[in-house]
Formats: structure tokens, C-alpha cells, sequence
């Protein structure tokens, strides 16, 4: 994960999975890991990974299903 001390760390994490979507390797409909396999993929605390994938919500690249886990959905063109 790229050190920039001017961004929060979940902003970095939330940056680096919306460059897996972009890039393919995390496809419409794929499940993101749970806030602990993510913080230990991306060597964060399971708070840091939750806050990350809120970003990401916002960003409108998740969707979050109550008690089945958090999805890709296709992600708007730039």
C-alpha cells in the first residue's frame, strides 16, 4: 500500500480496491473479504477496513447486503 502521510489510511485502502474494480480483478458481484480479512490483507485494524469499504459505498462501487457481506457493483465511467 503507497505511504502518502497526507492521506487517511482508509482513503489509501479504499484507493486501492477501487483500482482492483477498475482494473477487472474485482468483478461486478464479487463479495469484498470481511473487515478482518481485510485489515489483514491490507495490514489495517477491522474499524480502518469498515470505514474503507463506507468509502467505497459512497464512492457507489459497493453495495452492502445486512448479513451477507458487501458486493462490487459495476462501477460508473469517469
Amino acid at each position: 500500500m503507497s505511504e502518502d502521510p497526507f492521506v487517511y489510511v482508509y482513503v489509501r485502502v479504499a484507493n486501492e480496491v477501487e483500482a482492483e474494480i477498475r482494473a477487472g480483478r474485482l468483478p461486478h458481484g464479487a463479495r469484498l473479504p470481511n473487515e478482518r480479512e481485510m485489515g489483514a490483507q491490507y495490514g489495517v485494524a477491522p474499524g480502518t477496513a469498515r470505514r474503507a469499504v463506507q468509502e467505497l459505498r459512497e464512492r457507489g462501487l459497493v453495495v452492502t447486503l445486512p448479513n451477507k457481506g458487501s458486493f462490487v457493483v459495476a462501477p460508473k465511467e469517469a
